[in-house]
């Protein structure tokens, strides 16, 4: 990239399509640079352009906010598909939640990126395939079943990743950008649907006062739709305002990752000093596996804080304990999980909690040797980033095995 920039200078369109193909890198590229070039013009010109802080809110075009419109429809019409058939509401939102989001959101990038025919296609079929495999299977709650119902949503996930990547699909910097997209997404997700609770109370109380019951009528034509349509125009808001958005996850990372730090501290004296495990349960099993998730993306959006300030020992020291307190207490989980395992005997949950922990148990064992690394040898902290990003193929590969091979092994049971 940077030998691309420099032999670029007088090439303002070729710059500019490098820019627009990966962002991030492109950034990060220039800002090594720009120290040695400051009185050069283009140099000059693209930081201001890099560093402009817009204070208005973005809508893109008209087109752009035309093709919202139709997504956020579309998904609430997947959703209200309960209240027009009769279908069970349990039966159908335990099954199909994840397909009221991520096929649009796929779609959007699809749609964004003009994507080849080929692409648009292969993820329609993965889609639908998918769609279909999961209505299809038994109506049993077994752990094959239960273990699909969580396995497809991330499967649509990693389908939404391939959609957002374009044709970067092996370049690590735009996989880091899609995981830091998703905190951002989360977290503006979170805050239009806190707005949109107390919106609903406003209303209800509203109407409460002229004695009007509005409830249920409101619940099933409004808010059904809304809920719908908040992760599309979360990700359409994202997308153009990045300047506004995206020091949203890093700062909240900036704040837990010492507390999470203590409390996993002071959870592993407690373990230690009880001498009692407390994975005797294969839910607290599958929360832990939630919590080393956590971590890992608190450590992602904190290197991502740390990169546009000033890089200290004491954040890096931070990040390094906890990622060997979380390794230390996924120790003890894996003990109970083995032990679990030869005790009670093997089961599609018990090998599926193993499989995962067993992943994000070496993947947290690289990210910590990185942070060693950088530590003692004044290393760049791309290493880590770079680190997680070439594993999730790891994880996508384990996710189609859950979801598919899994069930058939043990014959859906």
């Amino acid at each position: 990239m940077l030998t691309s920039i420099m032999d670029h200078l007088e090439q303002p369109e070729i710059l500019e399509a490098m820019y627009q193909q990966n962002k991030s890198a492109f950034e990060k590229e220039f800002e090594i640079q720009y120290p040695l070039h400051k009185e050069n013009k283009v140099f000059q010109f693209w930081h201001a352009r890099i560093h402009y802080k817009s204070n208005s809110l973005q809508l893109g075009s008209k087109q752009e906010i035309v093709f919202i419109i139709i997504c956020s429809l579309l998904a609430g019409l997947v959703a209200n598909i309960p209240n027009y058939t009769g279908i069970n509401e349990e039966t159908f939102f335990s099954r199909n939640i994840a397909f009221i989001v991520f096929p649009f959101l796929s779609a959007y990038y699809l749609w964004k990126q003009e994507k080849s025919l080929f692409k648009i296609l292969l993820v329609t079929l993965l889609i639908i395939v998918s769609a279909t495999y999961i209505n299809l299977i038994p109506h049993q709650k077994t752990d094959s079943i239960f273990l699909i119902l969580i396995h497809i949503p991330l499967l649509l996930w990693a389908i939404l990743g391939y959609a957002f990547l374009g044709n970067q699909t092996y370049d690590t910097q735009k996989r880091i950008q899609f995981l830091r997209f998703n905190g951002d997404l989360i977290v503006t997700i979170g805050i239009m649907f806190l707005a949109g609770v107390v919106f609903t109370m406003i209303t209800f109380g509203l109407f409460e006062l002229i004695n009007l019951k509005i409830e249920t009528f409101y619940i099933k034509n409004i808010a059904s739709w809304g809920l719908a349509a908040i992760p599309i125009i979360a990700n359409y808001l994202i997308h153009n305002n990045p300047s506004l958005i995206n020091k949203i996850s890093p700062t909240i990372a900036k704040i837990f990752t010492p507390l999470v730090t203590l409390l996993l501290l002071v959870y592993l004296v407690a373990v230690l000093y009880t001498g009692k495990s407390p994975y005797s349960d294969r839910n607290l099993l599958i929360v832990f596996n939630a919590l080393l998730i956590l971590v890992m993306a608190l450590i992602l959006f904190s290197v991502a804080e740390m990169e546009k300030n000033k890089l200290t020992n004491f954040k890096l020291f931070l990040l390094l304990t906890l990622s060997f307190i979380t390794i230390l207490i996924n120790s003890i989980a894996l003990y109970a999980i083995i032990h679990r395992l030869l005790n009670l005997g093997m089961t599609p949950n018990r090998l599926a909690v193993l499989g995962s922990n067993l992943f994000i148990f070496f993947n947290l064992v690289i990210v910590g040797v990185k942070f060693f690394q950088i530590i003692r040898n004044n290393e760049n902290l791309d290493a880590v980033e770079t680190t997680i990003a070439k594993y999730l193929p790891v994880y996508i590969v384990w996710i189609v095995f859950v979801s598919f091979l899994l069930p058939l092994l043990f014959q859906f049971k």
